[in-house]
């Protein structure tokens, strides 16, 4: 077929290029510096958030790290900080509009292979590249070029498969994601070691690929917990300068005219006590980055059922849905979503900065997780700091999921809008009650005493460093 005849030409025409830039760096090789690890994703590194998380754990084992990668949205403050972490941007590349699609791909990945290679090329000599797939193309024969050139190790923290991602926009035989499921694991066997964010993918890389990883599940930051009442009252009253859903309601409801009020908190102005405010809602979170793994009719659907439940009679509580993150479909949702007219239920889709994000989190009633593993071999980090800010979890089902959700333990699982309706229901009924499952769900998740990354970094990863000491 001639696509396919032109995208494997692509493919063989990367590879060729790959291949002679190998050849003619290698009698240039410089030995790496011990001290720099170059950490690097082919993406937005303020929206990556394990790959801030292991350029802090390096930085605090006096690891000097160059963190590359798009500087669309800003990092974490941490990161900022750190005088151990030099931020390294990557210019992103907007499609060709010249020519059939396929050819466009195909000259953005080979454009994008040489700026990549040349970025990584310029930087502090690392003695190892550690690098986020997906996205993999071009981006791990390129590390693999790039650790000929400087004779560093490669590692591949791999957190689901490019090609299953591919496959949801194109189909899984399309031959960009066939050529793409190639290149993932030729490439991927050339690294040195691998990291993995589930044990069904480590086993997986394996079987299909050849690949011995370590699982490095994703882990909370010390800063994902609950946010003390002070600080909601702050957050609440600094987001309602944008959004409404978090003004106040009716000010009669108030027990001091004096008070500062949100509407989930007030603050006695006298003594700067804060309190929750009588008949507040319940605030439901969200958050993603608008792709098609994550199908938010389904929340959208089952919000228009818990409406019709108060509609009936059911004693539940107003609603603030607040869908957080960026991402190409926002817009389409945002649509859908203007088209609703709840008269119990506000919603809001904002973008918040890297500190205000664990402070909602630690602030909220309940979080749903949409997402769908395009592999079903990797885990949703947003419930893993959901878990961290002790905050329970509906979350849609898919095969590893178990690993993380412990139905009827930290969380409900739900296949469908009318299921997560149902569950909504059940959590919500007589709240702001101290009794019942959501308040079990929470005493659970404070009770667990879960891994913080750092720990978890310190045994699974440090190690590896070690080796080559």
């Amino acid at each position: 077929m001639a696509v396919g005849g032109v995208a494997l030409g692509l493919a063989l025409g990367l590879a060729a290029l790959v291949a002679l830039v190998a050849v003619l760096l290698w009698r240039r090789r410089a030995v790496a510096v011990a001290g720099w690890v170059c950490v690097a994703v082919l993406g937005d590194l303020g929206r990556s958030p394990r790959m801030q998380y292991h350029a802090l754990s390096l930085a605090r084992h006096g690891r000097d790290v160059s963190l590359l990668g798009y500087l669309q949205s800003v990092p974490h403050g941490d990161v900022l900080r750190s005088d151990r972490i030099r931020l390294v941007p990557v210019r992103e590349l907007r499609g060709l509009r010249v020519g059939p699609k396929l050819f466009q791909y195909g000259i953005k990945v080979i454009v994008q292979a040489a700026q990549l290679l040349y970025t990584m090329l310029t930087i502090d000599r690392p003695a190892y590249i550690l690098l986020q797939n997906p996205p993999g193309l071009p981006a791990i024969a390129v590390a693999w070029v790039a650790c000929l050139f400087w004779r560093s190790k490669l590692i591949i923290d791999w957190h689901n498969y490019g090609y299953t991602i591919m496959s949801l926009s194109h189909g899984r035989n399309h031959p960009l994601v066939q050529i793409a499921k190639w290149y993932e694991k030729l490439f991927g066997r050339l690294s040195d070691y691998n990291l993995c964010v589930t044990n069904a993918m480590k086993e997986d890389l394996w079987v299909n690929c050849n690949i011995k990883a370590v699982t490095l599940y994703d882990k909370p930051a010390s800063y994902f917990k609950e946010t003390p009442l002070e600080i909601q009252h702050h957050l609440y009253m600094k987001l309602a300068k944008d959004y409404e859903p978090f003004k106040p309601r009716c000010v009669t409801e108030s027990v001091s005219l004096s008070a500062e009020r949100s509407a989930f908190t007030e603050m006695d102005e006298g003594n700067g006590h804060v309190m929750k405010t009588r008949g507040r809602p319940a605030l439901l979170i969200s958050s993603t980055s608008w792709t098609e793994d994550e199908d938010f009719s389904v929340l959208l659907k089952a919000l228009e059922d818990y409406e019709q439940y108060i509609n009936e009679g059911v004693k539940l509580p107003s609603l603030v849905c607040v869908i957080t993150g960026k991402g190409p479909l926002k817009d389409y949702y945002n649509g859908l979503i203007n088209k609703l007219h709840f008269k119990h239920i506000q919603i809001c889709t904002p973008w918040l900065e890297a500190e205000d994000y664990p402070l909602l989190l630690g602030s909220a009633d309940l979080g749903v997780c949409l997402h769908k593993s395009s592999s079903g071999l990797d885990l949703p980090m947003k419930v893993v700091d959901m878990f961290g800010c002790c905050l329970p979890v509906c979350a849609i089902h898919f095969e590893c999921l178990h690993e993380l959700v412990k139905h009827n333990e930290n969380g409900l699982i739900f296949r469908d809008s009318s299921e997560l309706a149902e569950q909504l229901k059940m959590l919500f009924l007589e709240f702001p009650t101290l009794e019942g499952k959501l308040h079990n769900f929470r005493k659970n998740l404070r009770a667990s005493k879960q891994l913080r990354w750092d720990e978890s970094w310190d045994q699974t990863v440090l190690p590896l460093l070690g080796q080559n000491e």
